[in-house]
């Protein structure tokens, strides 16, 4: 007897479209795309420019609206809430780590970790709280301000803030954009590290092969089309796929 054992995905997309302008000047940033990610994995978007892989990631998050399609998040359709409804979806279900660290420079350290929670008007989980700093990394700096702290520390201040409210999936967009190579590897570390000790749902958007190898799956884009997906990635398969891409 054969025993399968189902795959549980913390976000769906079935169809999505995206078009901005009208007439001659519409642009097809995404045209059709089927694609979901699995609950507790960590999963790389790549393309090359102009491939529609912010704009998916943006509609993922329900950051911009959709053309045609839907988009669910956990057992919610997104695409189907009004504004309001999708604040609230956002601010309990899901978590973001831009290139910009957005820190509030008047805010210690652990302030700004605790800051979501506080806006939502709920207690951190201390048991969590602790886990989550020492995954970071961030012990010694909880009362440091952001100007007290290195790039990297500040971008891992950024993750703990988004891992802290034990969101559906937290969405990454260039995370380590800011940062130089030691730094970076530190924070994608720590990404990946939250993934296989915390069970988090991460998506990120990068165009380095570098930062893509940290993941467990890359999907590819070209011209707003999924066309390809790496799982086990490295650098050099990453780099080659590329490659294949722009050709």
């Amino acid at each position: 007897m054969t025993i399968t054992t189902e795959v549980r995905h913390a976000v769906v997309a079935k169809g999505l479209a995206k078009i901005y302008g009208q007439g001659d000047a519409a642009v097809h940033a995404l045209r059709g795309v089927d694609v979901s990610f699995a609950t507790g994995a960590f999963t790389a978007i790549m393309g090359p420019s102009g491939s529609g892989k912010s704009t998916l990631m943006h509609c993922l998050a329900g950051l911009d609206t959709v053309t045609e399609g839907s988009v669910a998040i956990g057992d919610v359709e997104i695409t189907r809430l009004s504004d309001k409804q999708l604040t609230l979806l956002r601010r309990e279900r899901v978590g973001f780590v831009f290139q910009a660290f957005n820190l509030l420079p008047t805010l210690t350290a652990e302030q700004n970790i605790r800051l979501p929670l506080e806006i939502a008007g709920r207690q951190a989980d201390q048991v969590l709280f602790d886990r989550v700093i020492d995954t970071v990394g961030l012990r010694d700096r909880l009362s440091h301000r952001p100007s007290e702290l290195s790039g990297g520390q500040q971008q891992r201040v950024a993750v703990a803030r988004a891992l802290i409210s034990k969101p559906n999936v937290i969405f990454a967009d260039e995370p380590i954009g800011n940062l130089d190579s030691r730094s970076g590897a530190e924070v994608l570390a720590f990404l990946r590290h939250s993934v296989r000790e915390l069970g988090q749902t991460i998506v990120m958007v990068t165009h380095d092969p570098g930062a893509a190898s940290y993941a467990d799956r890359v999907v590819f884009l070209r011209d707003g089309l999924l066309v390809s997906e790496l799982t086990d990635p490295t650098p050099q398969t990453v780099l080659d796929m590329l490659l294949k891409l722009e050709a």
